[in-house]
């Protein structure tokens, strides 16, 4: 670490020393937990690659809020995903859990090992490079008792081409899950811990982690509420790429749509080769005065798909009975 640096840190301490000292814990609020209850541990997850420059700025103000928050009791854990510049140094530097991979895994990998890791009943997860404040925390724990998670969406920010990404995925989920979407892709959200191992497995080692969890979460019918927030521009290059990760998001969409509703992607191609069919048929019989093969393969294909979809909902189905037995396995 160089001299400058342990100036900051160093800085960094002691004015969070004095502002603990000054800021008195929050009361509870009315209403948000039971008399004698102790809160539950929060462990926030922070997945890293590379994110030396964005630490450095984002931990003292993490570690600010947090000891602001006297009534509840938090870890962050911070999960190196092979980073080359010294990330996890400097996060034990600010009283960091650390847990490193030899080598880059991938950001999802990243979160799954920090959920497996955490020792908190929820989960805390934000972005290492700093475009999730840490001062809108706050809002989202006000909501911790009510809902089983709770997502902070995205409010302007980002390029255009991004955004209207995200409204396409926001679009289609909404269809899926039958409920208004406001971030799909947002990777600032709490959740309880146990739900959420049970779903692990399912998780992608890529960005579009958030994806999975918000259609497992809302199709496992956990309740799931949206916080607007402002991000702050990141420093340095984002990872993602539009072009390749924009695809694979697309894809993961239409895998976990056919793993967690298959019926809302079955049944409307059953239908419109069902009504290609018809059509062909009626031509067929103004035309030429008969029912082709081509008219009888089509109604047969619509009927094919519109059966594998009822028992792929069937299994979908049993999947869900079964959610239960993995939140018991959960500690």
């Amino acid at each position: 670490m160089s001299a400058a640096e342990k100036a900051h840190v160093t800085a960094a301490k002691e004015i969070r020393q004095e502002t603990t000292s000054q800021v008195p814990s929050p009361a509870p609020r009315a209403g948000r937990r039971p008399k004698g209850k102790v809160w539950t541990t929060i462990s926030v997850v922070l997945p890293a690659l590379d994110e030396r420059a964005n630490l450095l700025e984002l931990l003292p103000r993490l570690r600010d809020v947090l000891d602001s928050l006297g009534s509840l009791a938090f870890e962050i854990l911070l999960v190196d995903d092979g980073s080359g510049d010294g990330s996890h140094a400097l996060a034990r530097e600010f009283g960091a859990r650390v847990v490193r991979h030899p080598e880059p895994l991938g950001n999802g990998a990243a979160v799954k090992r920090g959920i497996r890791e955490a020792r908190g009943e929820w989960v805390l997860l934000m972005d290492a490079d700093g475009q999730h404040p840490p001062r809108e925390i706050p809002r989202l724990l006000e909501h911790m008792g009510e809902y089983d998670m709770v997502v902070g969406a995205r409010s302007g920010g980002g390029s255009f081409h991004r955004n209207l990404a995200n409204r396409i995925y926001n679009g289609l989920a909404t269809y899926v899950t039958g409920r208004k979407i406001e971030d799909l892709t947002s990777g600032f959200r709490l959740i309880r811990r146990k739900p959420l191992l049970s779903f692990l497995y399912l998780l992608p080692n890529t960005f579009s982690y958030p994806t999975t969890i918000t259609l497992a979460m809302i199709r496992a019918g956990y309740s799931v509420k949206y916080v607007p927030f402002l991000p702050r521009r990141r420093m340095g290059n984002s990872k993602i790429r539009i072009f390749r990760d924009g695809s694979r998001f697309f894809l993961i969409l239409l895998k976990i749509t056919t793993l967690f509703s298959p019926l809302k992607v079955f049944l409307p191609l059953a239908l419109s080769v069902w009504v290609m069919g018809g059509l062909y048929y009626v031509y067929t019989f103004l035309t030429a005065h008969r029912f082709t093969n081509m008219g009888l393969l089509l109604l047969v294909q619509g009927s094919i798909l519109f059966f594998l979809g009822l028992v792929s909902e069937q299994v979908a189905q049993l999947r869900y009975e079964r959610s239960g037995e993995g939140e018991d396995r959960g500690h």
